[in-house]
């Protein structure tokens, strides 16, 4: 490492800040330079469709660090600066100014954007059609969320319904689609769809499940109405698309770097040339504790990964194996998401999702897979250990809230299973999971 070496981080989200900063903790003695797209200080982004949405955060407030941050640890800011082209072979960035930057290290942390309608149902920009991914987009929504007004929401994942919430709370008319049979498919077990669908229509939200968008009615630049393919036209003041992300690969895949659903990485977050990384949404990862690839578009894996990368470039291997997490807030629930449900063949759920707090484990076997926490913070602590280190559970111990769940995390207390006392099990409706009876409990006496 030398004085005159340059580390350049293109895209200022929560990667790309933590990344600039946390290399310069890490001994990085050269210069940094942190690009980003946004004119604006590097901002936290989930809040834009939580409380930001609502006026209970404001601009200032979602800085992730203030100016003089940055300014602490000699990190040079370009902001509002677009990256078209990296040169390899001379190891140059250029921009759309006509500038160019040098780079001995190259770090891509540019994130993802929205999934746009197909054009056969939306061909042009309208002014009250609405993506959510930058402040610009929030501000635009918000302009328009007045009480009364009609919000169509296209997309029942984690955005959709934390706009669908935070617009309901407004006192607007909201109408939710979604072309899957249930809200979160992707993501959740059918029973913890069912809880946040009733939730959302006890609070007055018109979910619409299994059904999609045949086309916009249109009145000048604006919608009107949004026709779905059972013939139904919902009338509409204003429209937002939630239907997934896509990650922003181009500048990597025109630089003749390896991508596949993102930028191919390494456990240190290296691309397939060597003086390039990528962090963050954008990035595909080795993810060891699924023993597959991983595309993870999460806050907390951000920053993880920044974290590795910075330790790499400062010659301290980390390899990234962080366990995934994610949460969503939606109306007064504390959703945390830890681990990736995929291939569980059983559901242990802790709690009466009846009293809006329960725990939703994803069992393979004995192992837990994943877990769905709503206003349980303890559990979702240990959540994360029982996933990350792979303990084996025993189900009925753990659907069992008179045991603690801390005690389950040594593995020859959480695989004690006792014969008498067994839970009644009943096949899910939908899939192969094995849902508790949360009427068994334990009999006293037993360990």
């Amino acid at each position: 490492m030398k004085t005159e070496d340059c580390a350049v981080v293109i895209g200022a989200g929560h990667g790309g800040s933590e990344m600039a900063v946390n290399l310069r903790d890490q001994g990085w003695i050269g210069r940094i330079v942190l690009v980003g797209n946004d004119a604006r200080m590097p901002y936290h982004r989930p809040p834009l469709s939580k409380a930001y949405m609502t006026g209970e955060a404001d601009a200032q407030g979602l800085l992730l660090r203030p100016e003089p941050a940055y300014e602490r640890a000699r990190v040079e800011c370009r902001f509002g600066a677009h990256a078209k082209r990296i040169d390899r072979m001379r190891k140059m960035v250029s921009f759309s100014d006509g500038s160019e930057l040098g780079y001995t290290k190259l770090v891509l942390a540019t994130g993802g954007r929205p999934r746009m309608l197909d054009p056969s149902v939306l061909a042009h920009p309208c002014e009250n059609v609405h993506v959510l991914n930058a402040m610009d987009d929030a501000e635009g929504i918000r302009r328009q969320l007045l009480p009364g007004a009609r919000l169509v929401v296209i997309g029942a994942g984690y955005i959709g319904l934390e706009v669908a919430a935070s617009a309901a709370q407004l006192g607007l008319a909201v109408t939710v689609i979604e072309a899957c049979d249930r809200v979160l498919a992707r993501v959740t077990a059918p029973e913890v769809s069912k809880f946040f669908e009733q939730v959302h229509r006890e609070a007055g939200v018109d979910l619409r499940v299994g059904t999609a968008v045949e086309r916009l009615e249109l009145q000048g630049n604006r919608v009107t109405g949004v026709c779905t393919k059972d013939g139904t036209v919902l009338p509409a003041d204003l429209v937002l698309v939630g239907i997934g992300q896509i990650p922003n690969v181009e500048l990597a895949q025109a630089a003749g770097l390896a991508v596949d659903n993102g930028v191919l990485v390494d456990e240190f977050t290296v691309t397939s040339d060597p003086d390039i990384m990528a962090i963050g949404d954008c990035s595909n990862y080795p993810g060891a504790l699924y023993q597959r690839r991983l595309r993870v578009a999460s806050v907390p894996n951000a920053l993880e990964q920044a974290r590795t990368a910075a330790a790499f470039l400062c010659g301290k291997r980390k390899p990234h194996h962080s366990v995934p997490w994610f949460w969503s807030d939606q109306f007064d629930l504390k959703f945390k998401i830890v681990g990736l449900s995929q291939g569980y063949d059983a559901l242990v759920i802790r709690g009466r999702p009846e009293d809006r707090s329960f725990a939703a484990f994803y069992l393979q076997g004995d192992r837990v897979l994943a877990a769905d926490t709503v206003n349980r913070q303890p559990e979702f602590m240990l959540a994360k250990r029982l996933v990350g280190e792979r303990i084996p559970v025993s189900p009925h111990l753990l659907a069992d809230e008179s045991v603690a769940l801390k005690s389950l995390l040594s593995p020859t207390t959480s695989s004690i299973s006792s014969r008498a006392g067994q839970p009644e099990c009943r096949n899910s409706p939908s899939s192969n999971t094995v849902v508790l009876n949360m009427s068994w409990r334990r009999p006293s006496g037993n360990p």
